[in-house]
């Protein structure tokens, strides 16, 4: 049985998630769900991994949700629908808290809840033939589970008009709109991964996942006393750690940090 999801690690610790059903798009069905939740858990907690990059097998980086989940969907109850929305929820969840950070490769099409999948990484790179769609009111649907991570990405004043039409958009567009970073030509594009990846491994594996949970403490946060005494407490802390003592030495002894392989 083919597997849905490829997982492959360099010598650098970059781990590559390919979605692996390009028959169908990539379109996630219950085990690849699973199999995306499972992944993120095991390798985001793996010490030896320094960076994540999400994305499709073939020509396409998510269709979204597969035909034929959805055909079973119709026919469920509201509870056991209610439960596939939890583990689509859950999966985007895993994505957008992983400790490590999130790069996807966009190689081609992203709809519907692919489009949430782009959302929920840190980093988006997407090449200019892909194109983006928030197609489920023409299936008389909402884009429910990946609104909040959409909406977080392109503002709610953006999702009125993509939410509500359901056409489609540009990589271009997507940049303009801030759902992706940025847009490459496609003979360019793992060419401009890599050079993201390049920025990334340059940092600390520490202060990259202090730096993940600083933005979700403090976004949206009224700036208050509360706050100021948060933020002084984890850079008081990330000045401290061994990680810390060693980028501030290597600064200043003109040197290579130890996380810096090579």
């Amino acid at each position: 049985m083919t597997q849905s999801l490829l997982v492959s690690i360099d010598k650098r610790g970059v781990a590559t998630f390919t979605l692996n059903r390009p028959d169908v798009r990539n379109a996630f069905d219950e085990a690849l769900i699973a199999a995306i939740c499972d992944a993120f858990g095991r390798y985001g907690a793996d010490d030896n991994v320094r960076a994540i990059v999400m994305t499709g097998a073939g020509k396409a980086f998510s269709a979204g949700a597969d035909l034929n989940m959805m055909r079973r969907a119709a026919e469920a109850s509201t509870d056991e629908n209610k439960d596939d929305a939890r583990r689509l929820a859950y999966m985007l969840h895993s994505i957008n808290h992983c400790a490590k950070p999130v790069v996807a490769r966009v190689n081609g099409p992203a709809m519907g809840g692919g489009v949430g999948l782009v959302a929920a990484c840190d980093i988006a790179v997407a090449a200019e033939e892909a194109v983006f769609a928030f197609s489920e009111v023409r299936l008389g649907l909402i884009p429910a589970v990946i609104s909040p991570f959409v909406v977080q990405a392109i503002r709610p004043q953006e999702a009125r008009r993509w939410f509500l039409t359901g056409e489609r958009f540009d990589a271009e567009t997507a940049k303009r709109i801030g759902l992706v970073h940025m847009v490459s030509m496609g003979a360019q594009l793992d060419a401009t991964v890599e050079g993201v990846l390049d920025h990334l491994l340059a940092g600390g594996p520490d202060a990259q996942r202090e730096a993940k949970a600083l933005i979700n403490a403090v976004a949206y946060r009224p700036i208050d006393g509360k706050v100021m005494e948060d933020t002084a407490t984890r850079i008081a802390q990330v000045r401290a750690s061994a990680e810390g003592q060693d980028g501030i030495s290597s600064f200043l002894d003109k040197r290579a940090p130890g996380w810096v392989k090579g």
